[in-house]
């Protein structure tokens, strides 16, 4: 017992006192704990029905609503359901209840697709940050809202536990509020607190909360998130999408540290990173020390992760989505998915050409917020197929009647199981290779005709198809030089054309005479293509890059030939002017010289002015048993290769 004192008796308060059962406030508000019958009696013809969202669907009162439906079939007509997205069943979209009831979602779900794209139910296209204000303007009208909470506490308050989301929102403007209490429930932090004075009736019945778990191939998810982890770094705050893309991406960021949240869905694979320590939020702009979402999709022992942590905060959708608020957190990066995107930029989330298929969402609150951030970087994620490797989801254009739910001008980064495209501030024909070259091989020829039939890209463009046109992407690599100059190493892609452009225009009229004994005054497109279109079978051709994905630059170029006459290649290498005597020519000519070995190849051979002293130096540490011979002041090097 702790003791306060009061101005006068000690006055004993047990701090520890336990919260009123169900039975105190069935006693102490009789008439809001009454029969089914009396609550949906309530509704008449004409009325809206707000059904809370996700796994927070309160499945006992949709039960109960077709229930007293089917024993009254006359009781009312015309009433409209809306919610954001049903995970639960949706018996009311069933054509035998089109007499009482007309579906109208915001967001759409497996259950009710169909009914949405025969007519059965309706579509309303929003951001979902816009949703609230479309209840407190009275632009929709509630009459009914059907939630589900946890038990109230010794406050009387009752917390909307996993869907925040709009909820609070439609509580606030509906005339007749009806909440199934579910000890289920977690209580959630933040916003999600209603008063029990609030509700107007309570129906409690516990039931498991409904459970999302998306499906997908681990290995193309595995890959795409290994890629986005190339692109978080430590101290970012983070939103990911819902989906098996989502979940695999977080999986990759394992490795990370100080990862902060601010996101509208709370996920299994967030409350992986929470108890990893991965996500300490210790480095957010706002909210430090908080996982600020707006609802919960997952499982059972998340749900309980949640439950009372004072870690997480929900809050309503018109604060987590406002890209405002987004945009005030340094180093933002909002990752989410798409069901396709085109060559120019554009993508879609919400519909497949003319068939609905889920919704605006937040995904372009969020993307745009990042844009806005600070250092902020909007990425988007997805495979490069459907439906069986049958569908390519990186497109010529986005199919007729399909909503752009991105527009060209909304994504940094793309995503693919293949690769990373950085399009920001690139051109057409920039931003089409970089798209063609992350999309599925298979489909890379039929893109490239589209390109061309459509003037997106080069009308000459080459391209090599099949495994010898593959990119190796195994040949990626970091490496640090002698003198401590850190290099990302890898192969070079059919659209570095105009990276490589900007290396050799600025190697200086010495260099460019060393490297290809003449000095090339002019490199137009025609012969650039020819160095970045290459038979991997044949030829090796490696980049020496630094800087961000957003800001590559190109300081050193190497590459073999393979003559398989003499099961050898030819080599040759150039560093940019202001980056040699770094050691970055000695590392590219270690790493082509354990790629050729790899390939069992023999040896190198080389042509080498007799006045470029710098190459020779190279070649001599090259640790090659080398024959010299000399003509017409070139020498021509044979470097075999010591066991």
């Amino acid at each position: 017992m702790d003791r306060v004192k009061v101005d006068g008796p000690d006055i004993q308060m047990d701090m520890k006192s336990e919260t009123p059962s169900l039975e105190y406030w069935q006693k102490k508000y009789p008439e809001k704990f009454v029969s089914e019958d009396i609550i949906f009696g309530r509704i008449h013809r004409g009325d809206t029905i707000f059904i809370g969202s996700a796994c927070a669907e309160p499945q006992y009162l949709v039960s109960g609503l077709i229930r007293y439906v089917e024993s009254n079939p006359t009781a009312f007509y015309d009433a409209e359901i809306i919610h954001v997205r049903t995970l639960g069943v949706a018996p009311y979209t069933e054509k035998k209840f089109k007499q009482n009831f007309r579906h109208n979602s915001f967001f759409i779900g497996n259950t009710t697709r169909d009914a949405v794209n025969t007519g059965q139910a309706d579509y309303t296209p929003i951001l979902l940050s816009q949703l609230p204000s479309l209840f407190r303007r009275g632009l929709v009208h509630i009459d009914v809202a059907l939630i589900q909470t946890s038990p109230p506490d010794a406050h009387g308050r009752l917390s909307l536990g996993l869907s925040l989301d709009i909820v609070k929102a439609a509580i606030e403007k509906a005339s007749c509020v009806v909440a199934q209490v579910n000890d289920q429930m977690p209580r959630v932090h933040g916003d999600s607190f209603i008063n029990i004075d609030d509700i107007d009736f309570l129906l409690p019945h516990d039931e498991p909360l409904l459970e999302y778990t998306p499906q997908s191939n681990a290995e193309i998810t595995g890959q795409i998130g290994k890629n986005i982890a190339r692109l978080v770094e430590d101290g970012d705050t983070i939103q990911v999408g819902y989906g098996a893309v989502a979940d695999s991406i977080l999986e990759s960021l394992s490795q990370k540290k100080h990862l902060g949240v601010h996101t509208e869905l709370f996920s299994d694979g967030i409350a992986s990173l929470m108890k990893k320590g991965v996500i300490d939020n210790t480095r957010k702009t706002i909210n430090r020390g908080k996982s600020v979402a707006s609802f919960c999709m997952g499982h059972r022992e998340t749900y309980k992760f949640i439950h009372d942590n004072p870690d997480i905060e929900f809050r309503t959708i018109d604060y987590t989505n406002n890209p405002i608020v987004i945009a005030q957190h340094e180093n933002m990066v909002a990752i989410n998915s798409a069901l396709e995107i085109d060559l120019t930029g554009q993508a879609t989330a919400e519909s497949i050409g003319k068939v609905f298929y889920s919704g605006i969402g937040g995904q372009a609150d969020f993307m745009r917020g990042a844009f806005l951030s600070r250092n902020g970087k909007a990425i988007l994620a997805l495979p490069s197929t459907a439906a069986g490797d049958s569908i390519s989801r990186i497109t010529p254009a986005l199919k007729e009647g399909a909503g752009t739910t991105l527009i060209r001008g909304d994504i940094h980064y793309v995503v693919t199981e293949y690769g990373i495209a950085y399009i920001h501030g690139k051109s057409i024909r920039e931003r089409s290779m970089d798209l063609i070259a992350i999309a599925h091989p298979k489909f890379r020829p039929w893109l490239l005709v589209e390109a061309k039939k459509a003037g997106l890209i080069y009308q000459d463009q080459a391209f090599i198809p099949g495994e010898k046109g593959r990119y190796p992407e195994e040949l990626e690599t970091y490496r640090t030089s002698k003198t401590g100059f850190k290099i990302f190493f890898r192969p070079i892609k059919i659209s570095d054309e105009p990276l490589l452009k900007d290396f050799v225009y600025s190697l200086s009229d010495n260099s460019l005479y060393r490297r290809f004994i003449s000095v090339r005054k002019y490199l137009p497109h025609e012969i650039l293509q020819k160095l970045v279109v290459i038979d991997y079978t044949i030829e090796t051709a490696i980049l020496a890059m630094i800087g961000d994905q957003d800001n590559q630059e190109i300081v050193g170029v190497g590459r073999y030939f393979v003559d398989k006459s003499k099961h050898s290649a030819e080599v040759a290498f150039a560093v940019g002017d202001k980056y040699q005597k770094q050691g970055i020519g000695t590392e590219l000519l270690a790493y082509l010289t354990y790629l050729a070995k790899r390939q069992g190849l023999l040896g190198f051979t080389a042509d080498v002015l007799a006045e470029n002293s710098p190459m020779l130096h190279v070649f001599e540490k090259g640790g090659f048993d080398t024959t010299k011979t000399i003509e017409a002041g070139i020498y021509e090097l044979a470097m075999a290769f010591k066991a």
